[in-house]
């Protein structure tokens, strides 16, 4: 859509067109049919060219989604299209490399088809772009973006970038254009950050036999370790069986004497044959030897945590107001969560005839999800420090503990429900 169609007002605007922003727009859309909430999604990106170009590129990115996010997506109306290309998780295997300690949650314990999936990244956006441009009533506008935010009587008044219309305003305005966010820097709403010293290094592997369905994290001597599976791919006759690799690996300096250390920058710069050894040596053998890693690329990690999460005509949705590490794959899933439930009170209180912006409704979306929020950054930091430390006392604790959960079906069932975004906000205290 050009800014010669865009309305000079909107009750929601949405900033950011990625996973999230598009999510939430989405359903969004759906739970307020038949209603006349006036919703606009902005997106920096440029809309992706139309494509029937449906190959596999060994390559791809990918997103673990939870039980719970395809709940969510079901609601949205969008699992039907997202299901017909994604790759279940029935088991996750969890260990220690070189110690007794480990685990195994299943689908099928759990009473589920699956643990969770995982989705190509342009699998999903392409499903998500779909839709925006199948639903009517949502106007989209890309590439366009706010370059300014001004609060009024009646919410904000934004100045946009490359949608054609200088300003538009805004009863409620949804900031979910991610971690680095240049609108929450402006509006000077301060981040609380907590740098790990780590990276992630991600590539996709190809392995001698299937993963039939498991799915892999490993602790090690270099850092956690999760294997995801993925769709095999398939050139001419040639099969190969695939897994999504993170591998968090620390931010050092190697020394400039002595023996090399597992850094981050050695293992990314390591030739193929080399990176594989190093890997096979700390993943093992469950899935046979390792044919081939694919490009890898860093990422450095920290636990960002905004300490405004809502103010007067404002509020935060996805990696701007919350970035996890991704040792136990629970950002976006998470996001999701949050944005269902943003999305069902504006259209309580739409339907209501209550103001988007007004603290009260925003409150209301705080108060449900804070819990929510808690456990699970509480969980993904948890789980990073006590499985990224190799001394003795702790390795010995965290193996007994994973021993213990397998033996115990209450704690098994409560680590296997945070993994599905299902977990009871209440059931448990760390």
């Amino acid at each position: 859509m050009t800014g010669a169609d865009l309305k000079p007002e909107y009750d929601i605007v949405i900033a950011g067109g990625g996973l999230v922003g598009s999510s939430f727009a989405l359903l969004l859309d759906r739970l307020a049919q038949g209603s006349d909430l006036s919703v606009l999604l902005l997106d920096a990106a440029s809309p992706p060219a139309d494509s029937d170009d449906q190959s596999a590129d060994f390559d791809a990115r990918s997103t673990a989604l939870s039980w719970g996010s395809r709940l969510i997506y079901e609601q949205a109306g969008l699992w039907p299209a997202l299901a017909s290309d994604v790759t279940a998780i029935r088991d996750i295997h969890v260990s220690d490399k070189g110690h007794f300690g480990a685990t195994r949650l299943n689908s099928t314990e759990m009473g589920v088809e699956a643990l969770g999936y995982v989705a190509e990244n342009r699998h999903l956006g392409r499903v998500l772009q779909q839709a925006l441009r199948d639903h009517k009533r949502l106007t989209v506008c890309a590439p366009a973006s706010v370059e300014h935010v001004q609060p009024s009587s009646d919410g904000v008044m934004l100045t946009l970038k490359g949608a054609g219309r200088d300003t538009v305003s805004a009863r409620l305005l949804v900031l979910a254009d991610g971690g680095r966010s240049g609108l929450c820097r402006q509006l000077g709403i301060a981040v609380q950050q907590k740098r790990y010293g780590q990276q992630a290094l991600i590539c996709n592997v190809a392995f001698a036999n299937d993963h039939h369905g498991q799915a892999f994290e490993r602790f090690t001597d270099t850092g956690p370790l999760a294997m995801l599976p993925l769709a095999d791919h398939v050139v001419g006759r040639e099969r190969q069986h695939r897994g999504a690799l993170v591998w968090t690996l620390a931010d050092v300096t190697e020394p400039k004497s002595g023996p090399p250390m597992y850094s981050a920058e050695r293992i990314l710069a390591l030739p193929e044959a080399e990176f594989i050894e190093a890997l096979q040596q700390r993943f093992g053998w469950r899935l046979g030897r390792i044919t081939h890693a694919g490009a890898r690329s860093l990422y450095p990690l920290s636990l960002n945590l905004a300490r405004e999460q809502i103010r007067p005509g404002i509020v935060l949705l996805g990696n701007v107001a919350h970035t996890l590490h991704p040792v136990a794959g629970q950002g976006l899933n998470l996001a999701l969560r949050d944005a269902r439930a943003l999305a069902e009170l504006l259209v309580e209180a739409h339907r209501e005839r209550r103001h988007p912006g007004a603290m009260d409704v925003l409150q209301a979306f705080v108060a449900a999800q804070s819990g929510d929020q808690l456990q699970t950054i509480t969980f993904s930091d948890v789980t990073t420090r006590l499985f990224s430390n190799a001394q003795p006392a702790l390795a010995l604790g965290r193996n007994l503990g994973l021993l213990l959960m397998d033996l115990m079906p209450p704690a098994k069932g409560w680590f296997a429900r945070q993994a599905m975004g299902m977990a009871d906000r209440h059931d448990v205290r760390f």
